[in-house]
Formats: C-alpha cells, sequence, structure tokens
C-alpha cells in the first residue's frame, strides 16, 4: 500500500499489461521501451501498449468493412424436404421469431448484431477521445470501465458461428434436411476476431495519458491515498 509514503514520479512507474503488478524504475521509462518480463507473469513490460492507437485503428476499420458483407451475405442455408434457401442474419433472427424461438432469436440477434455494433461504436469513442486529448474525468472513468465489458464480451460473439458449425455438422439428414455455412459467416467470423484484436491491443490509459490526468491522478494519491495500488518493487531499468 501507498499509504504514508509519497508515490515515484509517474515517469519512473509502469505496470503489466496482463497481471497489473506494478514497479517502479530508478529512472525514467519511455512509454514504449521493452523492459524485460513481469516475474510474475512473463509479459513484456512496458508503461503503455506499443502503437496502440495506430493498431486498433487499423484493426477496427478492418472489422468495420468486412461487418457490410457478413450482414449482406447469407450464413447459413437451412433445407427441409428440399426446400429452403440461404439466409442473411437478420433473417435468421426473424425466421427464428416467427417459429416461436424467442430466446434462440433474441441470443443471435444480441450475439451478432447487438455485441459487434456495440464494440466498434465504443472502441471508436475510446479512440476519438485520445485523438481529441479533451475529456471530462467522469467521462474517462465511465469509458475506462467499458473498456473492461469490451474485453469481456468479445469472446461471446462467436456464439452465432458456433451453432452454425454445429448445426452444419448435426444436420445431415440427406434429401430430409440439411444445414450448410454460407460467405457470410466467414465476414462475420473476422469481424468478430478483428474486434477482438483491436481491443486488446488498445490501450485505455493513453486517454487519460491525452487528457492531462495521470499527473493528477498521482497528486491525489499523495494526499490522500485514495488509489489501492500494489506494492511497488524496485527495477533496475538495465536489468530488467
Amino acid at each position: 500500500m501507498s499509504e504514508g509514503r509519497d508515490l515515484p514520479p509517474e515517469k519512473h512507474m509502469l505496470s503489466c499489461h496482463a497481471c497489473g503488478l506494478v514497479f517502479v524504475a530508478r529512472g525514467p521509462v519511455d512509454d514504449e521501451r521493452d523492459m524485460g518480463d513481469c516475474p510474475r507473469c512473463g509479459q513484456i513490460l512496458r508503461r503503455r501498449k506499443r502503437n496502440s492507437l495506430q493498431a486498433a485503428m487499423c484493426f477496427l476499420v478492418a472489422a468495420f468493412i468486412f461487418y457490410i458483407p457478413a450482414n449482406m451475405l447469407p450464413v447459413m442455408a437451412f433445407v427441409k424436404v428440399g426446400h429452403g434457401h440461404p439466409s442473411t442474419i437478420i433473417s435468421g433472427v426473424i425466421q427464428l421469431w416467427e417459429a416461436g424461438l424467442y430466446f434462440l432469436a433474441l441470443l443471435v440477434l444480441f450475439a451478432s448484431i447487438t455485441v459487434p455494433v456495440l464494440k466498434v461504436f465504443l472502441l471508436a469513442l475510446m479512440i476519438g477521445c485520445e485523438c481529441r486529448g479533451r475529456a471530462s474525468h467522469k467521462a474517462l472513468k465511465r469509458l475506462t470501465g467499458l473498456y473492461k465489458v469490451v474485453v469481456f464480451i468479445g469472446r461471446w460473439s462467436m456464439i452465432d458461428v458456433f451453432m452454425i458449425s454445429i448445426l452444419a455438422a448435426v444436420v445431415r439428414f440427406g434429401f430430409m434436411a440439411s444445414v450448410t455455412a454460407e460467405l457470410g459467416v466467414v465476414f462475420f467470423a473476422l469481424v468478430v476476431v478483428l474486434t477482438i484484436f483491436a481491443a486488446d491491443l488498445y490501450d485505455p490509459r493513453r486517454m487519460w495519458d491525452a487528457a492531462g490526468y495521470n499527473r493528477q491522478g498521482l497528486g491525489h494519491s499523495r494526499q490522500g491515498g485514495e488509489e489501492d495500488v500494489t506494492e511497488l518493487r524496485d527495477m533496475e531499468p538495465e536489468k530488467a
């Protein structure tokens, strides 16, 4: 804990991106300088993720581009007794709803439409705040919390892809019934993977750096010890 003692200068401190363990170096550390491996989890130690803004923007733009054909192209074709036609995500949700499978329809709608759009929108909002360099403390705190939500729900976007894969493998009854995956599911899987990469590569601390709140936060910690900080350990930069 940092109560009763002053925190080192901001440029001397860094934390592991994976496990959150905090270190203090004897001298200033560049934001993207490689400081070795974390002794707890083995992750490369840097104050900030390298080229986080550029990498997140590239993956986010690519995800947005692929999301258009993912919704326009059919993702699945269900043939029953010789009759059937390919369906897109939206038409599939409508068919499930009309068939009375309300829970499954809402699940597909949430996983295939709501989650990807929400992830792209929130990540774009965070990138915009960093590029603008101005945001209130309350807004940044909310965005940081939403970033954790984006990272958590990222894996659940694959529910639709898994469902189509399982149906295509199980429903094989020849002329009676069959399910085949279409090209749209490939684009949708690319959208999910690209948004996961974008969220993982983006560093939300850059928003606070751009708005100038990190140095103020250190001052508040010295005054009242409001932040719960892991015990700092000395680390020689040249030996890390």
